[in-house]
């Protein structure tokens, strides 16, 4: 069983029963003290496998048994009064929606593939995603915040026979330098008195849906008028909440900046801890003669790094505009293992250009400047730095140490958990149709007579 699956299995099922309509007679497959276990519930949960992996029964077994395992979870944190506000609801709902929308293009996009407004898909999924927050602080509350010492890691390293241990791909260490196009003052200024003339005929009483729709340039709420839903603290830009949950009701902000912008805001509505606001964004444009002279300032910094006049780690700390990896001499980190390596599948996964890019380069070397398209959106240059590459190996303590942490980590949590439903089952009444009493379960289930 994979013990993120409170991250994983339940943010499947979440989009995966908006679009499922099984065509089975629905009904109870178990029961786990108070909480049934439907077999729609297996059926969902298993659409979104199929299109990665072909189902055997095997893998309907244990999405079978990954279920149980939430529903346990369920009925000890009703056991133990564990409880999920609103806000937490409304900000995890509104955090799915935001990463689903981002990939489609648009709300409207979103309502078209699902067939519903955003507004009936929160309500129809607010209580399942309540259990699913139940279910992952309960488990949070059985593993606790494990952290283990280098020491720990060891000796867990040594359990491992030879022959078993992992073998490590090839994964690289990259860094990069990016320069983006300055805004000249001049710029500034006309974007925000054009900016200001919106929000003066707003003010005059004209639709700012309307005007956020002509004239808004951002693409993910400017043919919704500007709007965005149920907006929590964390979804946004810090610059951009600060002003957004200061407004009261009706209320029109000042124009203030962002990274994206410039922008003024209308709160539309409050509900308790979340916010509806409209929102008109125009950013300045940058000149073709700024585009030119921040290529040549990197030009000459990539001159620096090649003659070895300065290391690729002080550039970075002097020129970089990227704010997350300057501080870490340029290099890139992978989210999925906090380390610097990547393997060129998850690499590619996050900047395909990079790949092709890679492939080609010396261990050391430093590309010409290139143009970049940054997470902002924006134009920028950049050059990319190859400092590392390793052949594929066994795991072992000095090149895999993160690695290795995480699988320490992980088989720690899995024994907490095994101890843990073995001794819950004994206490929770389970009952389990006959349908899946051939599947071979990982765990131990005392099951209810």
């Amino acid at each position: 069983m994979d013990y993120k699956l409170i991250t994983i299995l339940l943010s499947i099922t979440f989009f995966a029963k908006a679009q499922a309509q099984p065509q089975v007679l629905d009904k109870v497959i178990a029961i786990v003290g108070k909480n049934p276990l439907l077999l729609s519930e297996v059926e969902t949960s298993l659409i979104q496998r199929k299109e990665k992996v072909e189902i055997d029964q095997k893998i309907r077994c244990k999405t079978f048994e990954d279920l149980l395992f939430q529903k346990l979870l369920l009925s000890q944190a009703d056991r133990d009064s564990i409880t999920v506000s609103d806000a937490e609801v409304n900000a995890e709902l509104g955090r799915r929606i935001n990463y689903y929308v981002g990939m489609l293009g648009s709300e409207e996009k979103f309502e078209q593939f699902y067939g519903k407004r955003i507004s009936v898909f929160k309500d129809e999924l607010q209580d399942d995603v309540k259990n699913q927050l139940m279910a992952q602080k309960m488990q949070q509350k059985i593993t606790g915040d494990i952290k283990l010492t280098p020491s720990e890691v060891r000796m867990y390293y040594n359990t491992i026979p030879y022959d078993s241990l992992p073998i490590i791909n090839s994964e690289l260490e990259i860094g990069h330098i990016v320069v983006k196009p300055p805004v000249n003052d001049e710029t500034k200024k006309e974007t925000r008195d054009l900016l200001e003339t919106y929000r003066q005929r707003v003010i005059n009483g004209e639709s700012m849906s309307v005007l956020c729709a002509l004239y808004s340039e951002d693409p993910g709420s400017a043919k919704n008028g500007g709007r965005y839903e149920s907006v929590m603290r964390g979804q946004f830009v810090p610059e951009f909440e600060a002003v957004a949950f200061k407004l009261k009701a009706g209320e029109i902000s000042e124009i203030f900046e962002t990274t994206y912008g410039y922008h003024f805001i209308q709160l539309v509505a409050r509900k308790g801890e979340s916010v509806d606001v409209r929102h008109l964004l125009m950013a300045p444009k940058i000149s073709q003669l700024d585009i030119l002279k921040s290529k040549h300032l990197l030009d000459s910094v990539q001159k620096l790094i090649s003659e070895n006049k300065m290391s690729f780690n002080e550039a970075a700390l002097k020129f970089s505009n990227d704010l997350e990896t300057k501080q870490n001499g340029g290099l890139i980190v992978n989210p999925a293992t906090n380390s610097t390596k990547w393997e060129i599948e998850e690499l590619g996964q996050t900047d395909q250009s990079l790949v092709f890019m890679l492939d080609k380069m010396q261990l050391g070397e430093v590309t010409p400047v290139i143009q970049y398209v940054g997470q902002d959106a924006k134009q920028a240059w950049r050059i990319v730095y190859l400092k590392s590459r390793t052949e594929p190996h066994k795991a072992n303590m000095k090149d895999d140490y993160t690695k290795l942490l995480n699988m320490a980590t992980f088989d720690r949590q899995k024994k907490l958990i095994t101890n843990w439903i073995s001794t819950k089952s004994k206490t929770t009444y389970i009952k389990i149709n006959s349908e899946f009493n051939g599947c071979k379960l990982e765990y131990d289930w005392t099951i209810t007579p």
